[in-house]
């Protein structure tokens, strides 16, 4: 009877190709959101009557505006997915920088001459094309991320999204204050066409693909995510998907998700200039505190999710899980305490969101991962479904608060918002606990038996050395 030997995959030391491609994928995402943002902080000022030449857009017009994004993000998600999988991350991530930092180059010029009209055109269009984003994103981590380093390096690039935001939020209302609104969109559209440039060059759309990377690396990511030969290409399941209640439940945290985290991505500025009184400048720093928080947190929330699992202490399930549950229901909680905030508190309100918004970096090793989870060789289309679904929810949470706040000065209404938000990280999360699971799918390999595919389930993650 013959022995059964198990090769150790072993990682190689120092850094390699696949954290430069970290560190690009981390820009992607910090350029994007950046753009994503911008209109958030730039609305403030561009309908602000103290400035000599302001735009007179009334809230709704302003609600328009900020959710208009969403109208042309949600329509090429599925399709973005399919896309990445056929044609590889790196073409769609490209085009979606390239093609948002153009439009935001063209925004001040087109704003003064097409009004309102034009804006909303060029937000539908930077939706469309930041559709592509979480895709592809999601294709190229199944591609490049090995199983032992999924948590950090994973982390490190999604949460480059929230340092986007934070480092807008900041540097908004220094550069409306010292330029006018139009430098904010001049100086995104700068970075973003540079990086375009940057990752031409050095961007990569699989490990089999660059030019840089040595053998022994390429070995090791292809190992570790157990396709040596190379990344296999099959037909969507469509059907099995469907069916598939633990990518639904993956779903439903993604939407909770979106509810409570562009609510006041969108809103905050506004909430801090109505109600906290706070001006541009300061209020471009204090609602950039809470992404801040999050971002930070982020790191220690990776690394233990790399640490939990490599030491068996729960499962790869299970720890989705908890992480999924912190980053929910820990906002749930805080928004409640920022609904009692007393009135002209502004230290205790800015404390209570930046605890709502930081927590929330649970996410990203919660219901985020479960699709590579479930079946890397869908992955990008997976969160592709996930994402046109979850943000139809950010389309819809800006318009709900603007049917809810009539007088954007009362507390109580925005009191309202925030319950509302709270109940739906609440009852979503729950959902995810109840219905999910990171077992690999066996529809994920068709060429495999449904025994070859347990086999190599992330559950079985934690015996993997590194």
């Amino acid at each position: 009877m013959g022995t059964l030997t198990v090769i150790e995959n072993i990682k190689p030391k120092g850094l390699g190709v696949r954290h430069a491609q970290t560190f690009l994928l981390f820009l992607a995402m910090l350029f994007a959101f950046s753009m994503r943002v911008n209109m958030s902080m730039a609305i403030v000022d561009m309908t602000n009557s103290e400035n000599d030449k302001y735009f007179d857009w009334s809230y709704g017009v302003q609600s328009m505006i900020l959710s208009s994004f969403f109208w042309g993000y949600v329509f090429l998600q599925i399709p973005g997915g399919e896309l990445a999988k056929k044609f590889g991350g790196k073409i769609l991530i490209t085009i979606s920088i390239s093609v948002n930092s153009l439009l935001s180059l063209a925004m001040p010029i087109g704003a003064k001459y097409g009004g309102w009209q034009f804006v909303v055109g060029c937000r539908v269009l930077q939706g469309l094309t930041q559709a592509f984003v979480y895709p592809s994103m999601h294709h190229l981590v199944s591609q490049w991320i090995p199983l032992e380093e999924k948590g950090r390096l994973s982390t490190i690039i999604y949460a480059g999204g929230q340092l986007g935001i934070a480092l807008q939020l900041i540097a908004a209302g220094f550069l409306a204050t010292a330029w006018g609104w139009q430098a904010i969109f001049y100086a995104n559209g700068t970075l973003g066409a540079i990086w375009t440039v940057a990752y031409l060059y050095f961007g990569s759309a699989s490990p089999e693909s660059s030019k840089l990377i040595s053998e022994e690396e390429l070995r090791y990511i292809q190992t570790s995510l157990g396709r040596v030969g190379g990344a296999k290409k099959y037909p969507t399941p469509f059907r099995k998907i469907a069916t598939c209640l633990p990518f639904w439940a993956a779903v439903i945290a993604h939407c909770g998700q979106n509810w409570g985290f562009f609510t006041l991505m969108t809103e905050m500025p506004t909430y801090m200039a109505k109600v906290l009184d706070v001006n541009l400048t300061k209020n471009g720093v204090l609602s950039s505190l809470p992404y801040l928080a999050m971002y930070i947190l982020s790191f220690p929330m990776g690394t233990m999710t790399d640490l939990i699992i490599r030491r068996g202490w729960l499962s790869v399930t299970n720890t989705r899980k908890l992480f999924n549950s912190i980053g929910l229901w820990g906002p749930a909680l805080a928004l409640i305490g920022l609904s009692y905030t007393p009135e002209g508190n502004m230290l205790l309100a800015v404390i209570m969101l930046t605890i709502s918004v930081g927590i929330n970096a649970g996410q990203y090793t919660g219901y985020m991962l479960i699709s590579i989870d479930l079946a890397p060789n869908f992955s990008s289309s997976l969160m592709g479904i996930s994402n046109c679904i979850a943000n139809i929810i950010s389309i819809i949470a800006p318009m709900v608060c603007g049917v809810i706040i009539q007088d954007e000065t009362d507390p109580s209404e925005w009191r309202k918002v925030f319950f509302l938000a709270s109940g739906v990280y609440f009852f979503t999360n729950l959902f995810f606990i109840l219905f999910t699971t990171s077992t690999r799918q066996p529809w994920n390999d068709p060429d495999e038996e449904i025994g070859d595919v347990e086999k190599k389930t992330p559950e079985k993650a934690s015996s993997v050395h590194i």
